[in-house]
This record gives structure tokens, sequence and C-alpha cells, in this order.
């Protein structure tokens, strides 16, 4: 007889991370409890009132907030936007983006267009060059007695004792 299964569940730091919300904004009961599998996608499927207003006004997680900007986590970084923004706080940035994510956004868009070509490179089928007959066939031996030595000694090749 097996043991009903356990509920899978994580952490709840895990949990805001696939709900893109930012942990010490959602409430207690979410940060002190473990969120199963099943309630992560309930949770997903139909988002609570604190869920749907995270989510539309924040603060929210750095992914997101670098999602909105259109530049990299890293760009963030080296803007030194360390802290959560509100949606209020990223329109601002958006409506008067000052030097610094001007300058993020066009090295953001950059990497994006070298991904993509490179991915482009990549999937492109490349050029074939039909390999010749004989270079794909194996060698004959030249003689009767090649072709009997080679046999006889890939047969002797998996006996001990020799």
């Amino acid at each position: 007889m097996s043991k009903p299964k356990k509920p899978q569940v994580m952490k709840p730091a895990t949990a805001a991370q696939k709900l893109d919300v930012y942990l010490p904004a959602t409430p207690r009961e979410f940060q002190e409890g473990m969120v199963s599998r099943e309630e992560l996608d309930e949770l997903q499927q139909n988002p609570p009132q604190w869920l749907t207003d995270l989510r539309r006004n924040g603060p929210h997680p750095r992914s997101v907030v670098a999602a909105r900007l259109r530049v990299s986590n890293s760009g963030l970084a080296r803007a030194g936007v360390t802290e959560a923004l509100t949606s209020e706080e990223i329109a601002a940035l958006a409506a008067d983006p000052p030097e610094w994510l001007t300058r993020e956004r066009e090295t953001y868009a950059e990497a994006q267009r070298e991904q993509r070509r490179l991915e482009s490179r990549r999937d492109a089928p490349e050029p074939s060059a039909k390999p010749s007959p004989k270079a794909s066939a194996k060698p004959k031996p030249k003689h009767k007695l090649g072709a009997k030595l080679s046999s006889r000694l890939s047969s002797n090749r998996g006996r001990s004792g020799r």
C-alpha cells in the first residue's frame, strides 16, 4: 500500500518570485507560511485583492522594475537603483528619463539586437556541402589477406588471456 503524496511546497520567496511580487510587500501570512503548488496555481488563476493591488501599484521587485523601464537588472545596479519601486515611481522615471536610463536603454537594446542576431545565425541552416561517398565509407582492405587479418584481430580483441 502506497503512502498518500505530500503536496509539494515552496518557500514564500520562491512563490513571490513566481508571482512577480515584492515579498516584503506581501501579507504576513504569505511571508511566514509555505506555499503549495496548488495554492500557487490558485493565486495565479484567481488572484486575491492584495495580489492584484501589488501587481498594479507595487512596490515591484527588481526584475519587474527593469522590464518596465526596458533595461537590464545590471543596468539598474549600475545606476544605483537598489530599492523596489512603485508603479508611480517607474512612470515618473519613464516620463522624464534621466541620463543613466537613456544610456542603459541603449545598452539593453543593443544587447537584445546582438542576442537576436546570434540566435538567427545559430538557427539558420548551414550551407550543406555534400560529402563524397568515399569520405564517408570505411576503407576496405586491399587484399583478401588483409580482410581476414582485420576480422581475426577484431574478434580476438574481446578475448582475454592472450
